[in-house]
């Protein structure tokens, strides 16, 4: 909304600063910050009402997480009307980047709120048939990836960009939007994964945002990108506004998220967020960085899967529980060493991901 006061610069010139994207990311985290802190105390009173019992826990998972029952959940909610007002106000609403990536963002966020509210009322982790979740978010990430590709150049309409390789492009056809619905609902999952303890998922959330954040500028300027030999998307830039928002929305809901956490944030906010940051890595161009840079959502997900084929395959489990971060909880390791270790792993997979963008 703010964005249209640059039109005015010429009447008064101070009011240009709304056209730069940096500010207004800025802005955009700073608004979403301020907005879950002030909301967020209200929200979860009003969870904590509703759900009674709260979220559902595992009695065969770690004896430390008995202590978190009756702890309210769906606070994604908090984090989407953070982000939701932050990119309302600040971003570019005639960009149809931020449309695309804000459809996947709320459409992934009411499949998990329906989900939730399934475990919730039924007092069980048996929530929306996962068929048919799986079903609905493939689905919107076509169509998400269907709308991303007609806003692309030509050339970058159904390709595969490779990270240090400068020119290089695979030709991917019709199945390029195969690819990138799998990368969006892959993450989104992921994402969701990760979420078992309190703070593991929202910190390397926000870390791949910032990182991110600075892709998607760069993709988005056509003198960066020349000068750093990376595709250059226009209009792309934009997005950096979304992630910041995610970003301040993010650390808002750590405040009431840090150990013993307030509210969790459920699979409303984890499949959301998910499926946010890889649409963002398709409108970029930027699929297998993403795949470096979300490394530990990717470790995540591979333990599930490699614990449940082992099993079915050879009755034995490869982990002491899955997903990973389950594991080294049952290895004896505190669940705030286990947080802020893998916090560590997610700001190392960061750096090597930018690092792809000079290696050219």
């Amino acid at each position: 909304m703010f964005f249209w006061l640059s039109e005015l610069a010429g009447t008064f010139g101070p009011l240009n600063i709304f056209r730069y994207i940096t500010f207004r990311a800025g802005a955009a985290t700073v608004t979403a910050l301020f907005f879950v802190l002030f909301f967020g105390p209200a929200i979860i009173d009003l969870l904590r009402v509703k759900q009674g019992k709260g979220q559902p826990i595992r009695d065969d998972g770690p004896e430390s997480h008995l202590l978190k029952r009756g702890t309210p959940t769906m606070g994604g909610l908090m984090i989407l009307s953070g982000i939701v007002v932050a990119t309302l106000l600040w971003a570019n609403l005639a960009n149809p980047f931020v449309w695309c990536v804000m459809g996947v963002t709320l459409g992934f966020g009411a499949i998990g709120f329906y989900d939730d509210f399934l475990k919730v009322t039924k007092q069980s982790h048996k929530g929306f048939s996962s068929r048919a979740r799986l079903a609905l978010e493939a689905l919107i990430a076509g169509l998400a990836c269907y709308f991303i590709a007609r806003n692309f150049p030509p050339a970058l309409q159904d390709s595969l960009a490779l990270p240090i390789f400068k020119d290089t492009l695979i030709q991917l056809g019709l199945f390029f939007l195969v690819f990138a619905s799998f990368v969006i609902v892959a993450a989104g999952n992921a994402v969701n994964l990760t979420d078992g303890l309190d703070g593991l998922a929202i910190v390397p959330v926000m870390i791949a945002a910032g990182t991110f954040g600075v892709i998607a500028y760069l993709s988005g300027n056509a003198i960066f990108s020349n000068y750093l030999q990376i595709h250059f998307v226009p209009r792309s830039g934009e997005l950096a506004v979304i992630l910041g928002a995610v970003i301040g929305a993010g650390l808002g809901f750590l405040w009431f998220n840090a150990p013993p956490a307030q509210i969790f944030m459920g699979d409303t906010g984890s499949l959301a967020l998910g499926g946010l940051l890889g649409t963002v890595a398709v409108a970029t161009k930027h699929e297998i960085v993403f795949a470096i840079v979300g490394g530990l959502f990717v470790l995540e997900a591979m333990s599930v899967i490699i614990q449940v084929a082992s099993f079915k395959l050879t009755g034995k489990r490869v982990f002491r529980m899955a997903p990973i971060h389950h594991h080294y909880e049952k290895k004896g390791w505190k669940e705030p060493q286990v947080v802020i270790r893998f916090w560590i792993i997610a700001v190392v997979l960061a750096l090597i991901g930018l690092a792809t963008l000079k290696l050219r």
